[in-house]
């Protein structure tokens, strides 16, 4: 019989055990506890298979460690662990299975080592990871070693299928393996993507499924290794994320942009393995034709219209009509709006289309010196002011502006606010029409009769007047006549007494009455004298006659001539003429 050497003695104690090894000891034919010896069916006794190993009492197996008892004959001879010689009952202690378990254990530590390949079947999950039989040993593969990414769902590995592992640690003590499926993946990923940067080139075609997607980017699975497909590289058009080209799953066509064998890296296109739709793009869509679009993307300055599939062209502010005035796209058009636009311009080499959505419409400017010829009277409603006029809208988009030169007759006006009011309703005379830069000048003072053209039948040397102070300066007061048409009082015409300062003898809506001693129609300026109501006329004639001549230098009335002239050369703000 083939005897085992014990690899390790059972300790026991008493007079009766004693006995039975010294007997063993004598006879040299009885193997120790923990030897592997064969064993013979002699018999089966309820739940138990009993066996002669040799000893002086049979060993009893349980039936449990059969796969079924029935199969089991009187003759059967199989290995048995020796674990006592004398067990509860008074019989030999001995166990199949364990004999089994060191026996293949023994066997896996003869053929394998650490680093080895060995294959095995996945059979269930445990915590932590995943059990792995091995040559009819468990082996341990730790979840973090099951797959090259992540997996939550282990069941999916519980195929059945014998598979490829790699034993990254064996403990003899323990009876333990650990092994990993992992290194080996990627151990393959490893030389499939050494195979295929050797392959790659750049302009090549290759399919590839689409692995992952983020913010900027795709990477694509080249059966070998993953590329990245950037967003700009997508689609000739404009897309914000990848996520509305592409999907994970698709299986799509990319070309190889550039290979990077030292970092181990690709870069694909995916509208590069397309035709560019700029390629002929002057001849499908020459300037001036007429196209119908979708707006797609909207900035401060314009909106983007998608003509077709990966050609947008932008719509600039300033071309969306001819007479509103724009501040942002987003106040006339939403995303998603379908436009008619007009081809304004093409710029193929950086693939850039201006279009304008006003050409599409009949510029009323082409028109407007029919509709309005110079001299024709206009109702407008006042729509702004500036500093030198007021804006006047004659028909919706369309303005004209009146300029404060051109408000009234008879005085300066210094700001539109003096004379007119927002909102206003106001006639005017168009005075001049430039439709190219879209300017038409209005005059409100020529659509009323010029009080100077009736002057000199209105007023005369020596006729004594009433008005009402309108404006005073250091040089003397302006009193407003009759038809708005103003007199200009000399400080030294106020008074027989010496006046400092103007304000010390008259105000502002103060009426007043005067005599007319000087009228210049030429220059639409009448001069007028307080003190010189008290005159007679014959005085008064002489006096003006006197103010008339160059050479009279000191006059009763203190020189008209000097007086007036002085006042009138030095106020600027007295030109109802101009």
């Amino acid at each position: 019989m083939a005897i085992r050497k014990p690899q390790k003695a059972v300790e026991k104690t008493g007079a009766r055990y004693e006995e039975l090894l010294a007997a063993l000891d004598t006879q040299n034919s009885v193997p120790a506890p923990g030897t592997i010896v064969k064993g013979k069916v002699t018999g089966k006794r309820g739940n138990e298979v009993l066996v002669d190993i040799g000893c002086k009492s049979a060993g009893s197996v349980p039936a449990s460690e059969f796969e079924s008892i029935d199969t089991v004959n009187v003759g059967d001879e199989f290995d048995v662990l020796l674990i006592d010689l004398e067990g509860e009952n008074g019989m030999v202690v001995v166990s199949k299975r364990q004999a089994d378990e060191k026996l293949r254990w023994e066997a896996i530590l003869a053929r394998y080592k650490e680093g080895d390949t060995v294959t095995g079947v996945i059979k269930s999950k445990v915590r932590g990871g995943m059990i792995v039989a091995v040559d009819g040993v468990d082996a341990f593969l730790p979840g973090s070693q099951v797959d090259v990414n992540p997996s939550r769902d282990l069941d999916v590995y519980l195929t059945g299928d014998p598979q490829q592992f790699k034993i990254i640690k064996i403990s003899d003590e323990r009876r333990n393996i650990i092994v990993s499926r992992r290194e080996l993946l990627e151990a393959l990923m490893s030389e499939k993507k050494r195979d295929l940067l050797a392959t790659l080139a750049k302009g090549q075609i290759r399919r590839g499924k689409v692995k992952n997607i983020t913010d900027f980017g795709a990477f694509v699975d080249l059966d070998g290794m993953d590329g990245l497909l950037h967003i700009t590289d997508m689609s000739w058009g404009r897309i914000k994320h990848p996520s509305e080209l592409l999907k994970v799953g698709d299986v799509i066509d990319v070309m190889i942009l550039d290979v990077d064998l030292e970092r181990e890296r690709v870069s694909l296109g995916l509208k590069q393995a397309q035709t560019n739709p700029w390629e002929d793009i002057e001849a499908r869509y020459p300037v001036g034709s007429r196209l119908h679009g979708k707006v797609v993307n909207l900035a401060p300055y314009g909106a983007f219209v998608e003509i077709e599939p990966g050609i947008e062209g932008l719509v600039h502010v300033s071309e969306f009509s001819w007479t509103k005035r724009i501040a942002r796209a987003s106040d006339v058009l939403s995303i998603g709006d379908e436009v008619d636009v007009v081809v304004l311009n093409i710029d193929s080499e950086n693939q850039k289309i201006a279009l304008g959505i006003r050409q599409t419409e009949a510029n009323p400017w082409d028109t407007v010196q029919d509709r309005y010829p110079v001299g024709s009277r206009i109702t407008g409603k006042v729509r702004n002011f500036t500093t030198y006029g007021a804006f006047v809208e004659m028909e919706e988009g369309i303005d004209g502006m009146i300029h404060v030169s051109d408000m009234s007759w008879t005085r300066k006006v210094n700001h539109p606010s003096e004379v007119l009011q927002k909102g206003q309703m106001v006639e005017a005379v168009v005075l001049e029409i430039d439709a190219r830069n879209q300017r038409i000048s209005l005059g409100l003072k020529q659509a009323q009769t010029d009080p100077w053209s009736a002057i000199a039948s209105t007023y005369k040397i020596g006729q004594i007047v009433k008005g009402k102070v309108s404006k005073i300066a250091s040089f003397g007061a302006f009193v407003e006549l009759e038809d708005g048409v103003d007199g200009l009082v000399h400080i030294s015409q106020i008074s027989d007494q010496r006046i400092e300062k103007v304000r010390d003898a008259l105000h502002i809506g103060q009426e007043v009455e005067a005599r007319i001693v000087k009228i210049d129609r030429d220059e639409r300026r009448i001069g007028l004298s307080i003190k010189a109501v008290d005159m007679d006329e014959g005085e008064v004639a002489r006096l003006s006659a006197e103010s008339d001549t160059p050479s009279v230098t000191s006059a009763p009335l203190g020189s008209f001539a000097n007086a007036f002239e002085e006042a009138f050369a030095s106020s600027e703000e007295w030109q109802p003429g101009r």
